[in-house]
């Protein structure tokens, strides 16, 4: 199925041996995570107070990300984020130093690395269990700004109301690798879509699996021959019962994966200091298969001098509802009853709060 969507799409009904499906492979996997399961041994670098119910916090991993690390706050805080939860996996560029400067960021660290931790799976499950179970969250990297329809006029508690009067918990969201239309423009304390500002407008597909929902193509398959899952639910609703699995993509539940309210990941994978960042990876070795994605990018900076990302189907970012113009992402209607539904669910604070 061609992804954007096209005007006359309808979110597909799923029939009910692929609802089965989906519940045996669920119970599958969660037995073997719950079996497997060994939480890492992660270390607050301060005192940090537990939640309060109004809270909405924001859990990343960050390494080396002083760049663009202010704009990503400074977005966060403007959709309603109250409390930024952080693990640094051995930054040495400022950004540790940085981020304790920060009153609403909780700084943590690990004895492991990034690939030993399940690729920094494991760590966020250990910070959600610590922060309690049974609320919402946002779940992303530094480099993944949330956007939906009639964001930032509506807020992060607009969506999540909206989606709970529905019986949703948790918000799919394809990541939209972005790209400078030139030479990578130099550090700014704009948002990055002021500079780095096209995106791939065709060559992409959606398919629905037991799983949940997959996209795939994008730039990195047309330059790069790569099939990423581009697909990852950075709102999610956190219960005892949830897990990461084998990947951010695919969490646990699975029957929770099919919600037909999207967002979308604007992706600056490919931000201003992008050669230093394929460098480290490469030297690092944390990321999958070796870093094997950044070797195919250094051998493409290699032979050209940088990468040449735009095509005839590059277009240039204006403002959220352009892509829902685009089928990118579906309208939402914040009207005012759902503006009057109750506010978040009780939350299970860990043990040790209590």
């Amino acid at each position: 199925m061609r992804y954007p969507f096209s005007e006359d799409f309808s979110f597909p009904r799923r029939s009910l041996n692929q609802k089965i499906g989906t519940y045996f492979e669920n119970w599958r996997i969660s037995r073997r995570e719950r079996r497997e399961k060994k939480p890492p041994t992660i270390s607050p670098l301060r005192d940090v107070p537990g939640l309060a119910q109004p809270d909405l916090p924001l859990v990343f991993i960050t390494r080396n990300e002083i760049a663009i690390l202010p704009v990503f706050l400074r977005h966060y805080r403007k959709l309603g984020i109250t409390r930024f939860i952080c693990i640094d996996d051995e930054s040495s560029d400022g950004s540790r130093e940085y981020l304790l400067q920060q009153k609403d960021v909780d700084v943590w660290t690990s004895p492991i690395r990034f690939a030993e931790a399940r690729r920094g799976r494991a760590w966020r499950e250990a910070l959600f269990e610590y922060y309690g179970y049974d609320r919402w969250y946002v779940n992303v990297d530094t480099d993944e700004f949330l956007i939906y329809d009639q964001c930032p006029s509506e807020t992060l508690r607009d969506l999540i109301r909206i989606l709970e009067g529905r019986g949703i918990s948790r918000l799919p969201a394809p990541m939209l690798d972005f790209y400078p239309s030139g030479e990578t423009p130099q550090h700014s304390e704009e948002m990055p879509w002021k500079t780095i500002n096209h995106f791939d407008g065709q060559g992409y597909e959606v398919a629905f699996g037991k799983r949940g929902i997959s996209i795939k193509g994008g730039p990195r398959r047309r330059l790069f021959a790569e099939n990423n899952e581009l697909i990852k639910y950075p709102l999610i609703y956190w219960e005892r019962n949830c897990f990461f699995g084998s990947s951010l993509h695919q969490p646990l539940p699975y029957q929770h994966n099919f919600s037909p309210i999207w967002g979308a990941l604007l992706h600056f994978k490919f931000f201003a200091n992008y050669r230093e960042k394929i460098n480290e990876a490469i030297v690092d070795q944390q990321h999958f298969n070796a870093s094997q994605h950044y070797r195919a990018m250094k051998d493409e900076v290699d032979r050209s001098g940088s990468i040449a990302f735009m095509y005839e189907n590059s277009l240039k970012f204006t403002q959220p509802t352009q892509l829902v113009e685009l089928g990118f992402i579906p309208s939402i209607t914040f009207d005012l009853d759902d503006r009057r539904l109750a506010p978040f669910r009780e939350w299970t604070p860990h043990p040790d709060r209590l």
